[in-house]
């Protein structure tokens, strides 16, 4: 069976939610970012950003069979997908998702595989893979190898403490409202809210930070010291994504303290690096974001050949890290994030995807249902659609 056409299109999937995502907001502020050098981007993340809607790409074979797969920054990604890969992928076997992954790469190379290019072969990627699970009527964990654990344990990223406590998460992690430009007065302040959240979870649930490349090497080991008494299970994406020596620097001057990042490397080779240098200790590549999923689970494969944990981006919101962390030994967590839900709203009513398991108790178990177990047709699709 091969391939019979690549098409990417913008999307709006929040047509498809019962309910509003919550803010991350906290006391009136939004949290740290990398442009909060400039003030009138402080407290504001993502307002310099771009507009651009997601993007949905379908991969469909010869018998009209199709696999859907998700990304961001539809701008630059549909004319990647629809004029570049469209082309070099149609005619292909479905079943070769290694050679499709391979072409993709190689064949974007001189314009750049990572960044916006790898957004693009993330799309096609997890549509592959969904239509390969369909064709083969299997679901994608199995594909890989798995079910290599009986659930998921997932954790809550957002401020809404009391409500992820009463969902059953046993770990939570909080998005860093200050950073450098903040000053003493920030730092102080970051560990006020940490000591807040600690007191009232208790010892028994985990708790990490996540600071969203908002930090500098010297802030994020004043941070990280002066958070040690509150026990963070890992402190998160503190610096700009490129800066591998500062890095390295954190991580010896942090001793003994847990260190995340990788949402924002693309590829496998990154991690691979990180692995060598043992820059930090837990990877989180995004699966929608990093190549997919051929290259989330070389990822993996990285990280458990060195040690080292995965605790993949976003990976609860949708199927596609939820097969992911479900069949890789190496990822040990989901995380919920988005907002995870207002208080009061159940976690089913901000589903995007139809098909998509639910959170229970603070666990997951991914759909057995084929392919990624997404119940999407043309009519939902069509809805969806920008």
């Amino acid at each position: 069976m091969n391939i019979r056409n690549v098409r990417a299109f913008p999307v709006d999937l929040s047509r498809a939610r019962k309910a509003e995502k919550t803010s991350l907001q906290r006391k009136g502020r939004q949290p740290a970012g990398p442009m909060d050098r400039y003030p009138e981007y402080r407290g504001r993340r993502g307002a310099a950003g771009p507009a651009w809607p997601s993007a949905a790409c379908i991969v469909e074979a010869d018998d009209g069979t199709f696999g859907l797969g998700l990304t961001q920054h539809s701008g630059p990604v549909l004319p990647i997908v629809n004029e570049h890969l469209r082309p070099l992928l149609t005619g292909q076997s479905v079943m070769a998702t290694e050679k499709c992954y391979d072409l993709m790469v190689r064949a974007s190379a001189a314009y750049g595989s990572q960044g916006a290019t790898s957004y693009a072969i993330s799309a096609v990627d997890l549509a592959l893979w969904d239509l390969k699970g369909k064709l083969l009527g299997r679901p994608v964990y199995e594909l890989l190898g798995g079910p290599q654990k009986d659930r998921i344990i997932c954790y809550a990223t957002g401020f809404d403490i009391a409500w992820y406590l009463e969902l059953g998460f046993k770990a939570v992690k909080l998005p860093m409202p200050f950073g450098p430009d903040d000053g003493i007065d920030g730092l102080n302040r970051a560990v006020e809210m940490v000591e807040e959240t600690r007191s009232a979870i208790g010892n028994d649930v985990e708790l990490m930070l996540d600071c969203w490349m908002a930090l500098d090497v010297e802030y994020a080991v004043r941070l990280g010291e002066s958070l040690r008494p509150y026990r963070l299970k890992w402190l998160e994406d503190y610096l700009m994504p490129h800066d591998l020596d500062g890095f390295a620097a954190v991580r010896r001057r942090l001793p003994g303290q847990g260190l995340a990042t990788g949402e924002h490397w693309y590829l496998a080779e990154p991690f691979l690096y990180a692995a060598e240098h043992r820059l930090v200790d837990i990877f989180q590549p995004d699966v929608k974001w990093c190549g997919g999923l051929s290259a989330a689970v070389r990822i993996c494969h990285i990280a458990e050949a060195a040690g080292l944990t995965v605790a993949p981006h976003g990976a609860m919101n949708d199927p596609y890290g939820q097969h992911l962390v479900f069949a890789m030994p190496a990822a040990r967590w989901g995380e919920r994030s988005s907002g995870v839900s207002p208080p009061g709203v159940p976690l089913a009513d901000m589903v995007e995807l139809p098909g998509t398991a639910v959170i229970e108790d603070g666990c997951l178990v991914p759909s057995d249902a084929p392919g990624f177990g997404i119940e999407s047709d043309r009519a939902w699709l069509d809805r969806v659609a920008v």
